[in-house]
């Protein structure tokens, strides 16, 4: 293994709608595809109910999002050798619901926002124009490598 790609990873079903399909051993290698860096990650899939409470509680929006990413030493000094410390939490309902309205498999919708997870909790953010490009080219070129389409796509023919 490389030192880029070491991970110690944990992967929660709260909310086992998905866990005979989107499986530890997938989650594992999107999450590798997307670092860049060693890592501690914990990938957890809850329920809308769970969801809505942590956006509620950490963001103060009422709702529940596809992926919440929670990195523990953003914007720490950190020594280079330090891990990148992470918690991602992806809502079942969510992810379910985007899939479908996208036209996208659950588990390529699912490998998009782990992959988009990981690169929050790297330091990369989409809040400015820039910033959202190179984390949209980024998250393009990884899933591409993993052989799946652009998530973009679709929204750049119809946009």
């Amino acid at each position: 293994m490389t030192e880029k790609n070491k991970l110690s990873l944990s992967v929660q079903y709260p909310d086992t709608r998905l866990q005979a399909t989107i499986t530890r051993p997938k989650v594992r290698r999107w999450v590798k595809a997307a670092l860049f860096a060693p890592a501690e990650m914990n990938i957890r899939f809850v329920d809308a109910e769970e969801g809505r409470a942590l956006n509620r509680d950490y963001r103060d929006k009422d709702y529940a999002t596809n992926v919440l990413t929670f990195a523990y030493n953003e914007g720490e000094q950190m020594d280079a050798d330090a891990p990148t410390r992470a918690d991602i939490i992806l809502c079942t309902d969510v992810l379910q619901r985007e899939a479908a309205e996208q036209n996208k498999s659950v588990e390529a919708h699912a490998a998009h926002l782990i992959v988009h997870g990981v690169l929050h909790a790297q330091g990369y953010d989409h809040m400015e124009e820039a910033e959202a490009s190179e984390m949209e080219g980024l998250e393009t070129g990884i899933l591409t490598k993993l052989g799946l389409d652009d998530p973009y796509r679709e929204a750049a023919v119809a946009g």
